[in-house]
Parts: C-alpha cells; structure tokens; sequence
C-alpha cells in the first residue's frame, strides 16, 4: 500500500448522544469517499461519565477518552474541536478552543441568546486573523437537491424571487407522556421547536435564496405545558401511577411569517405536533420565471417548474438528483442510487477539511450562525408582543440594494 504523505487533522468532540453518533460517522467515512487534503484522525472524546464515554469511544472509533472537555481542548493531537452538546455550553466550549488556537463545528442554533451568539462569532473574527476557523453544523445544506436548488436559483433559473414556504414538522412529542427531556427546557435548549429545527428552515431557505430576512411576525404555542420527568422518574411507575412532573418551559410550536431582502415573501412553521410527520423539512420557492419544491422525506428529489415554457408543456417535473455532476452525489454509488440523512454530515467534514487545507474560512460561518440566531429572537419577541412585525437586528432595511452571494456555496468561495 502506497505512503498517505497527507498532514493529518486530529479530531476532539465533545458529547456522543445523537448528534455525536452522526458526526463520529461522518468523520470516520469521508475520507474513504472523498479526495481529502488532509487525514481526519479521531484523538478523542469527551463526556461527563467516565464509564459511559470510554464505551462510547470505542463503539465510535474514538481513541481516546477525556471526562473534561477542557482537557479534551488542550490536547496537543486535538487540532479540531467538534461540539455536539446542547446549546448552554456552545458559547463557552467554542471561545476556549478558538482561542487555544483550534478550529471549531459547531452544532446548530450556535447558541441560547443572541449574546452567546455574538461572543461566538467575535471570537471566531478573532481567531480567523491568526487562521484558525469555525464553521455553524446546518447539515441540510449538505443535501444534494438542496445544494442543487441553490445551484439553480443563482443561476437565475427562478427568475425574480417572489415567496418562500418553509416547514419543518415533527410529531416525537405528540404524546403528552413523553418525558421532559432537556430539549424541552429553557435553560439547556434555549428555545424549543423554533431554535431546534426552526433554525435550520431559516438557514436552509437564507441559503437557497441568498437573501436574508428582514423582519417577521410570529406566533408560538406550548400545547402540553408539563411533562413527567426524565429517567428515573419519567412517564409512569411500574403499577401505572403518575410520576412527578415539570414544566415545559420552550415552545411545542411556531409560525411566522417574513420579508427578504430584495422583497419576497416567506411564509415559516416549525412544530413537534404534526402527527405522522417524522422529518419533514419542505422548501418551496416561487419565482418570475419557475419553481422549486423539496422534502427531506425525499430526499433524493428535486421538483421544478420552468414557468417559461408553454402551458401545455409546463409543470412540475421530478429530479432524482443523484447524478455525477449533481453537487456531493458523484463520490457515492451510481445514479439511481439514493443517500441518506447520516450523508449530510460526511458532506459537512469533507466541506470543512477542505476549507481548513486551504486556509479559508469555512461556510457556513459564526457569522450566519448569528444572522440565523437574531431571526430566532425577533420571532421570539414578535411572538411574546401579539404578532407585531418585528425587525431582524443588523439586517439591510427591505427594499435596500440586495449583494450578490450573501450565503456563499463552498464551490462559489473558492
């Protein structure tokens, strides 16, 4: 077997749940598929319990364990430092690394506060003069049809951008017996099905159009306010009574329409209470000239409408966007052959390493992840004073002169 002259690139994640397990996959697979400049190598892992991130580490292909992240940052074969915790530590874990002189993903929202946020993306101003980078985990932008659509409305395939409907819709807490899990608490998640995959329709349609949001109006519910607590002491007992309950402190649901630069319309819901709807993140773009549509619960599909043809020749046509020149999809199987969710995340390390090798900043950056975080909060405050317009912090006034590439493909910043 031929040398691997390659410099390697020593990987240290903190946290191993859910998120953890889909990043350790994507960090072991992306060089197998992928022509990398530099070889990810997984150093270690961290975790609170000592038992229980060793067992984790090995079940992940993690070579080493830490019980302190703080150790984990200061390894001298950590040069990466991968955070999938929730959102209370993000702040905190991110500016020691930046600032040890590691580079940093985060998982999304970036933060609980637009505060955190802002220290966050500071830090990473920072840290990028001295050339180490930080790139915000939105994994669906790592969809191939949804890198497609980018592709294509850049091209100006949509013509003129006229509305944007966004949804994500789950229904993993329909039961209200379902424990209070730390995503239903404020204090740990920062907001509930708004920042937890809100975020991620805010950032996927800003991504897709390349036009941010100026302003919105919202509503959100909590429609089952209190919950049995977690193991040990969630759901029932063992002899069917009622264990002790908490308080939902985030929101089961919410609503909201927006404006985008430039003028177009956009229209948002995001709910954990869409019975029979297990991740259905959909994206549908009206333009002068054509449509788009896309559903993460197929994922493989692209649907588009090219309005300038004649009508009796128009409508929706399906794309199975797994061809070799569609983005991501050539370095996996033939045509015809679809991914799957766990491919969004090796598309995402491949993305970064490549970005670090160059010595550019990665996408998207701390930056967008305070633009997503500042549209999170005017929904929040519009919803908290009856629905009123509220507009986005720091974002251009509507109607203003709309920049080329506000959210920039890694092909289009190279």
């Amino acid at each position: 077997m031929a040398a691997d002259n390659r410099p390697t690139l020593g990987i240290g994640m903190v946290g191993y749940a859910f998120m953890g397990r889909a990043h350790s996959q994507a960090w072991r697979s992306a060089g197998a598929f992928f022509d990398l400049p530099a070889r990810p190598v997984m150093a270690a892992l961290a975790g609170r319990s000592k038992e229980s991130v060793a067992a984790a580490a090995h079940d992940l292909g993690w070579a080493a364990a830490e019980t302190d992240w703080r150790d984990l940052v200061a390894r001298d074969d950590v040069q990466v430092v991968d955070i999938c915790t929730p959102g209370d530590s993000h702040a905190e874990i991110a500016i020691a690394a930046l600032e040890a002189g590691k580079h940093v993903i985060c998982e999304k929202p970036l933060a609980n506060t637009v505060a955190e946020a802002e220290a966050m993306a500071e830090a990473a101003k920072r840290a990028a003069a001295r050339g180490v980078h930080a790139m915000v985990a939105f994994n669906y932008r790592r969809v191939p049809a949804v890198a497609l659509a980018r592709r294509w409305v850049a091209e100006g395939r949509l013509g003129e951008l006229r509305h944007v409907r966004a949804q994500y819709l789950q229904d993993w807490i329909v039961d209200p017996y379902f424990p209070l899990v730390w995503r239903l608490q404020r204090d740990r998640a920062g907001s509930g099905a708004l920042g937890d995959i809100g975020a991620h329709i805010i950032d996927t349609a800003q991504f897709v159009t390349g036009r941010r949001l100026t302003g919105v109006s919202a509503l959100t519910e909590t429609f089952v306010k209190h919950r049995p607590l977690a193991e040990g002491s969630a759901g029932l007992s063992a002899g069917g009574a009622a264990r002790e309950t908490g308080e939902v402190t985030v929101d089961d649901a919410a609503l909201f329409i927006g404006r985008f630069e430039g003028g177009a319309l956009g229209s948002f819901e995001a709910t954990r209470f869409a019975a029979g709807r297990k991740n259905a993140l959909r994206l549908e773009i009206n333009g002068s000239a054509g449509s788009l549509a896309f559903d993460f619960e197929a994922m493989n599909e692209l649907w588009f409408h090219d309005h300038t043809l004649p009508a009796a020749e128009a409508g929706f046509r399906r794309v199975i966007v797994t061809e070799a020149d569609h983005p991501y999809a050539g370095a996996w199987w033939p045509p015809g052959h679809g991914l799957g969710y766990e491919h969004t995340f090796t598309h995402e390390v491949k993305d970064f390493v490549e970005a670090v090798a160059a010595g550019r900043a990665p996408s998207p950056s701390f930056a967008d992840g305070l633009r997503v975080q500042r549209v999170l909060a005017a929904v929040e405050a519009s919803a908290a004073d009856g629905s009123r317009f509220t507009a986005v912090e720091d974002a251009p006034r509507a109607g203003a002169a709309v920049p080329d590439a506000v959210y920039q493909t890694p092909e289009e910043e190279s």
